[in-house]
């Protein structure tokens, strides 16, 4: 009998071995495992469960006694008390989030299926904290909203930028438009003269000045006229003078 129970045991504990390291090997790669209670659910039902969660999370029965070994191994704490009864772990090793969502959801028309609790980043986790965690968004939506937030933060930033460039272009082009209305724009013209032409009026004048200084001697010499023409009348009176005497 002796030889018989020795021999039992040699089979038996090489088994139990390996479970525990596979559920401690669950525990400890997984980023989230949650704890539920199966009674009640078909095996129709389970393999329905299992593909709502996902490729991403492992839904596997379990014995109470190994799991706490492993979840001991794994150095989690919180979890022997919800060790009781009929046991089925969600191993997460990818968001926890949609995990969560996927047992609420299905909960909802599988009332059989309880969550009892779980554990995420090495932290225990109620029932009521597990379904605070599937009322967020996924990853996936945070993700595509972070996209979105960045995406706009760029194009408030190109439109930053560009800006400046697009005002001074149409600075530019209203600045042709009214030069080819008004040349003289170019030259500091529409009531803005510029610098050179400020000098013209200066040099007119300047060429003024001489015609204004030329006009007296131009009346100074015009008394002269009267003096030829009595000049010519004593020449006429001397001719007729000189005719009577001959």
């Amino acid at each position: 009998m002796t030889s018989v129970v020795e021999h039992k045991r040699e089979t038996v504990r090489p088994d139990k071995g390996e479970a525990v390291a596979e559920l401690t090997e669950s525990f400890t790669s997984a980023s989230a495992a949650v704890l539920t209670e199966y009674r009640g659910l078909t095996v129709k039902q389970l393999k329905e469960l299992r593909t709502a969660l996902g490729a991403d999370t492992t839904y596997a029965v379990v014995k109470n006694t190994l799991t706490k070994i492993a979840a001991s191994n794994a150095g989690l704490e919180g979890l022997q008390e919800l060790l009781s009864g009929p046991t089925a772990v969600a191993f997460v090793s990818g968001d926890p989030v949609s995990a969560a969502q996927a047992l609420r959801d299905f909960a909802k028309d599988h009332p059989a299926l309880v969550v009892k609790g779980g554990v995420m980043d090495g932290k225990a986790l109620s029932a009521k904290e597990i379904s605070k965690l599937a009322d967020l968004e996924s990853r996936e939506v945070l993700l595509a909203k972070l996209a979105g937030a960045m995406k706009a933060s760029l194009t408030q930033a190109v439109y930053l930028f560009a800006a400046p460039l697009s005002q001074a272009a149409r600075a530019v082009g209203a600045l042709e438009a009214k030069a080819q209305q008004d040349p003289s724009i170019l030259a500091g013209g529409a009531g803005t003269p510029a610098a050179p032409a400020e000098e013209a009026p200066a040099a007119a004048e300047e060429t003024e000045a001489p015609a204004a200084a030329d006009a007296p001697a131009a009346e100074e010499t015009a008394p002269e006229a009267p003096a030829d023409a009595a000049a010519e009348e004593t020449t006429a009176e001397a001719s007729a003078e000189a005719a009577e005497s001959e």
